[in-house]
C-alpha cells in the first residue's frame, strides 16, 4: 500500500458530490443520516450515474497496474471503498477524499471496522450488529489513510523470507498500534498475498536484470524506456518500493541497484 496521487475532479463533479452530501447533512438525527447516506450512496454509485462514472474513472487512475486494489495491490479494484465507513461517518459518504478503489476481499473484510486514537489509546468504534445507531467515539482515525499519509512510514515488507507486511521498527506506541490495526483489518498477510509478493519480488528483480543486460548491450532509449515501463506496471508496487528502500541492507539488491542507479529514480 502506497501513498496515492490525487487527481482532481472536474468542478461539476465536485459540485454534484457536495450537493449529494448536503442532502445527508441536512438531516438532524444521526441514525437517520446513517440510513439515508447508505441508501443514497447505493442508488447513486452506479454506471448510469454521470457523477460516479467520473469518480470511478479518477479512482482507476489512482490504482497501480491493471486497476489493482489500493490496499492489497493484487486483486482488481472495482468497488468504491469508504476509508471512513459510511455506517459510522455519514458526514463523509459523498466526500471525494474518503474514496479509494478496493477489491471485494479487502472492502468486504474491512466493512465498517474502524478505530480512533483517543488520548493515546486505540479505541475500536465498530458498531456491533443490532446495536443502537449512535455516533462513534471521538478521536483521530487509527486506520492508515493512503490518500493523506505515506503507509511506508508505518509498514514494511519482510523481503528476506516471509513477505509479511509488518510494522516498521522504531515506531512510537501509537503508530505501531495503527500499523497493526490496519494490517489486521485488511488481512494483508493472507496466504495468497504472501505468495503474490514473493512472485512480484522475483519479477521485479528479473525485469531489472533484463534492463541492465539490454542497457549494457547498447539498447536504444526507446527499448529501455519500454522495459522500465513494463517493470513499473508489475503488480505489487509496494514490493518495488521496499526493494529500493531495503537495497542497502540486502547485498544482492545493493549490487543490482548500484549497477542500475537510475532505477532509484523510477516512480513507483
Amino acid at each position: 500500500m502506497l501513498h496515492l496521487s490525487d487527481p482532481n475532479l472536474p468542478a461539476r463533479v465536485s459540485a454534484k458530490l457536495a450537493e449529494y452530501q448536503d442532502e445527508i447533512d441536512e438531516v438532524e438525527n444521526y441514525a437517520e443520516r446513517v440510513t439515508l447516506g447508505k441508501s443514497r450512496f447505493s442508488s447513486r454509485n452506479t454506471t448510469t450515474n454521470a457523477t460516479f462514472r467520473v469518480v470511478r474513472a479518477r479512482l482507476s487512475e489512482m490504482c497501480s497496474g491493471a486497476q489493482r486494489c489500493v490496499y492489497c495491490e493484487d486483486s482488481v479494484g472495482d468497488e468504491v471503498e469508504h476509508i471512513k465507513p459510511k455506517d459510522l461517518y455519514p458526514e463523509d459518504v459523498f466526500r471525494w477524499p474518503n474514496y479509494i478503489y478496493a477489491c471485494g476481499p479487502c472492502n468486504g473484510g474491512k466493512n465498517n471496522k474502524f478505530a480512533v486514537i483517543n488520548q493515546g489509546n486505540l479505541v475500536i468504534v465498530t458498531r456491533p450488529r443490532g446495536a443502537p445507531i449512535t455516533p462513534p467515539s471521538l478521536g483521530d482515525p487509527a486506520f492508515i489513510n493512503p490518500r493523506t499519509e505515506d503507509p511506508l512510514a508505518f509498514l514494511t515488507i519482510d523481503l528476506l523470507g516471509t513477505f509479511l507486511i509488518l510494522p516498521c521498527e522504531g515506531l512510537d506506541p501509537v503508530a505501531e498500534s495503527r500499523a497493526k490495526f490496519t494490517i489486521e483489518v485488511l488481512n494483508l498477510n493472507r496466504d495468497l498475498l504472501l505468495d503474490a509478493r514473493q512472485n512480484a519480488f522475483g519479477g521485479y528483480r528479473a525485469r531489472l536484470l533484463e534492463y541492465r543486460h539490454r542497457r549494457d548491450d547498447g539498447a536504444d532509449v526507446n527499448e529501455l524506456n519500454a522495459l522500465r515501463d513494463d517493470l513499473l506496471a508489475t503488480p505489487h508496487p509496494t514490493v518495488w518500493a521496499e526493494m529500493k528502500r531495503q537495497a542497502p541492507f540486502i547485498p544482492t539488491l545493493q549490487d543490482l541497484f548500484e549497477a542500475v542507479p537510475e532505477a532509484n529514480e523510477w516512480l513507483d
